[in-house]
């Protein structure tokens, strides 16, 4: 593993061996006083970091802190309480920034919509919702998916699942995702989902980046840095994908001015350039930014390709190893789409949001994928002024606090003794409608000011994929291949979602 290449780690991880060699899982995170905090202990079990924290969540009544080295700066509090979440999100929004340390961890995101706060945040942020919400533009996003489903999605399964070969569903889902939200922003398609599978290094980059960024939370920051000096281990890794993905923006860029330069000396030519085009007029319009236009324009567009390719393959992910661990869930969706949606041999079998909203059983399904397994399972905060959170404890300027979603989906005393059963019907009223839950509860698109921009899209684009997927074929989960939660800041399957994909015998492609 390239983390532990780095000779001040493996020093660090020496000593914790010898110290706490006998010592069992309970006794580690209880022994806060010693030099090395309950650090070691985290760095040990990265591999099941996620459950880890969320059973000792459970334990605690959703709220600790977890000491880090007394020399690393490194205490961090985290909390699945729900009320905390509210407080911190948006009751007290204006005092919790992201704080100094996530903008250390996370500087390649640079000037990107995630990593900037105040002013830059806000026109970044008005822009886009802006283009969100002009009356075409939901139309030209579900056009895309549909086109992707129709010509990349279903014939790619459709060969496999010919063949009776296994397949890696998340490995699709993250190809599909890449090249919808490509298409949207920079109207360029890669195709990285067709027959062949190729190797895109821009693709791997972004996956490379979020499994880096994960080691950075629970390093030293001396550490990280020597590594980033020195060129070694994790951050030689990080250093090659961020290059990786910003050659590949900066291809689209150059070729989307190229096309706009030919437009400008010749009428007949024609470009539709997605929205980077309007995106690019429309920042360049808006005051108080001095740095650098392009730099400006190309962080919020690698932003938004991470924001749109990995949650919502993450997602789906998720949501086809639940489906396909309860086939009687699988049932009721597919019931529920033959019901609804009224697919015709030989006629039209795209649906648009509005006709997929029907499908009440299908969000449910989702929404406790999204319970279970949020894409992003935490949030990073600090405190300018100290306060008091709800759950009464006490926080500074130099608190580190992680809002854990992960654990939240996990907690008896928010969602009940059954919390890690997975049912749909959950979120159905007794009337047959959905069951909303405030965002403090279920914070998986974030809440407060800061709630996700694509959210809707994401629903859609989700929905469009599973009842596509579902309709057309069966689900068969690989019983021998282990399923298990990735070391990264966005919650994909650390070795995939191996399946075998039956095609129904009633329906065709």
């Amino acid at each position: 593993m390239a983390f532990f290449e780095s000779f001040a780690i493996l020093i660090f991880l020496s000593f914790f061996v010898l110290y706490y060699k006998r010592q069992n899982l309970k006794t580690l995170i209880d022994r806060n006083c010693l030099p090395f905090g309950t650090i070691p202990q985290v760095v040990r079990n990265l591999h099941r970091i996620h459950d880890l924290l969320a059973i000792y969540l459970n334990r605690s009544s959703g709220t600790f802190m977890l000491k880090g080295p007394w020399f690393g700066n490194m205490d961090m509090l985290f909390t699945t309480d729900p009320l905390n979440i509210h407080h911190v999100l948006s009751k007290n929004f204006p005092n919790y920034p992201k704080g100094q340390r996530f903008h250390e961890i996370f500087d390649i995101l640079g000037d990107g919509i995630f990593n900037v706060e105040g002013h830059l945040w806000e026109i970044q942020r008005k822009t886009i919702l802006s283009h969100f919400m002009k009356p075409n533009f939901q139309s030209v996003f579900e056009t895309i998916v549909w086109n992707k489903v129709e010509t990349g999605l279903l014939p790619v399964l459709d060969v496999v699942s010919k063949k009776g070969n296994d397949m890696d569903l998340q490995e699709i889902f993250q190809r599909f995702t890449f090249d919808t939200i490509c298409k949207l922003l920079l109207d360029y398609d890669p195709q990285s989902l067709s027959h062949d599978f190729p190797c895109l290094p821009c693709q791997k980059g972004f996956i490379d980046t979020e499994e880096s960024l994960l080691y950075r939370h629970f390093t030293p920051t001396i550490l990280w840095k020597l590594q980033q000096l020195l060129n070694m281990g994790n951050e030689k890794k990080l250093s090659k994908a961020c290059n990786d993905v910003d050659q590949f923006v900066c291809k689209c860029f150059a070729r989307i001015q190229n096309v706009s330069n030919k437009m400008e000396s010749d009428q007949h030519v024609k470009g539709n350039f997605g929205l980077v085009t309007s995106m690019i007029r429309d920042l360049k319009g808006q005051g108080g930014y001095t740095g650098d236009p392009n730099k400006f324009l190309k962080d919020t567009i690698v932003s938004l390709i991470g924001a749109g390719k990995d949650t919502t393959s993450a997602t789906l992910s998720w949501f086809f190893y639940l489906v396909g661990k309860n086939p009687i869930v699988e049932e009721k969706i597919r019931e529920e789409i033959r019901t609804f949606l009224e697919v015709k041999v030989g006629g039209d079998k795209r649906w648009d949001s509005k006709v997929i909203g029907k499908l009440v059983y299908l969000h449910g399904a989702l929404c406790e994928a999204l319970r279970l397994y949020p894409p992003v399972p935490f949030n990073h905060k600090s405190a300018l002024q100290p306060d008091i959170l709800p759950s009464g404890h006490q926080v500074n300027q130099n608190t580190k606090i992680i809002l854990y979603y992960y654990g939240m989906g996990r907690m008896n005393k928010i969602w009940g003794d059954d919390c890690m059963e997975f049912k749909p019907e959950r979120w159905i009223l007794k009337e047959g409608g959905i069951k909303h839950e405030p965002s403090h509860k279920l914070p998986a698109f974030y809440g407060g000011p800061r709630t996700c921009l694509g959210k809707d899209m994401s629903l859609t684009q989700i929905k469009m994929v599973a009842s596509s997927i579902i309709y057309y074929y069966h689900i068969e989960l690989m019983e021998s291949h282990p399923v298990l939660p990735s070391s990264s800041i966005i919650l994909q399957m650390k070795h995939g979602l191996k399946v075998k994909l039956t095609k129904r015998s009633e329906v065709n492609v």
